[in-house]
This record gives structure tokens, C-alpha cells and sequence, in this order.
């Protein structure tokens, strides 16, 4: 399948053998990342880059032996504060390539991060 000119990336989920035999497409684009779903009623949900706070990588024995893994993924977003691309080929090359279109959009939007930490330092050392 050839990717369109303005996708940086995309797939679909491959839940059966590592086969695309599903209506879930992920599309990536240099500023957000699109998951569409269904066949008769479809959905897409936008996720922007820079709201992108955390990425994972999980990888089960089986998505291993087919190639294929589920990248995790926790943003700012208020309608998905947490997705996940599900068996996806190549996860470990989509999350450094997600890892690092996240990190540019942040730096050209100059967006910061604010890290909380937990109680265990908020408390006075005796």
C-alpha cells in the first residue's frame, strides 16, 4: 500500500496472524497523528504531536514471533488522555520516529513539559 505524499507513516491494526484484516488505520503526518475506525460508521480521532506526553512500547511473545507490537501512548488531549496503536509492523521503528516528530513539534511550538513528582519528595527531609 503506498503511503500518501502528506503521511509520514501508516497501518492498520493486525489482529489476526499479523494480517491487516481490520478498520482500524493509524495515519502520522508531521503534526498529528489520526486513528480511523469502522467500516460502516467511521470514526477519526486527531491526536496533536505536541500534547503527546509519553510513548511505550509493549511487545508480547506472540506480537514478537509476528513482528508486531502495541505502542502505548499518554497525552493532554481530553478525549484520548490515553491510546494505543495496536499490532502495528516495524513498533519499535514507529515509536523512535513517533518519539521524535513529538519532541520537534514541542520544541517548534516551544511547548515545556511540567514533570510532577511523587509525595515521597514533597515532604521535608529530617
Amino acid at each position: 500500500m503506498a503511503i500518501p505524499a502528506e503521511f509520514i507513516w501508516q497501518d492498520r491494526k493486525r489482529p489476526f496472524l499479523g494480517l491487516p484484516w481490520s478498520f482500524t488505520q493509524y495515519c502520522l503526518t508531521e503534526k498529528k497523528l489520526l486513528i480511523r475506525t469502522g467500516f460502516l460508521n467511521r470514526t477519526e480521532d486527531e491526536i496533536r504531536l505536541y500534547r503527546i506526553m509519553d510513548v511505550t512500547l509493549h511487545r508480547s511473545l506472540g506480537e514478537r514471533l509476528l513482528g508486531i507490537g502495541t505502542i502505548h501512548c499518554c497525552s493532554g488531549d481530553k478525549t484520548s488522555p490515553e491510546f494505543e496503536l495496536r499490532h502495528i509492523r516495524n513498533p519499535s521503528h514507529v515509536k523512535d520516529l513517533l518519539s521524535d516528530l513529538v519532541e520537534e513539534e514541542r520544541r517548534a511550538r516551544r511547548v515545556g513539559m511540567r514533570e510532577y513528582m511523587d509525595d515521597e519528595f514533597d515532604h521535608e527531609i529530617d
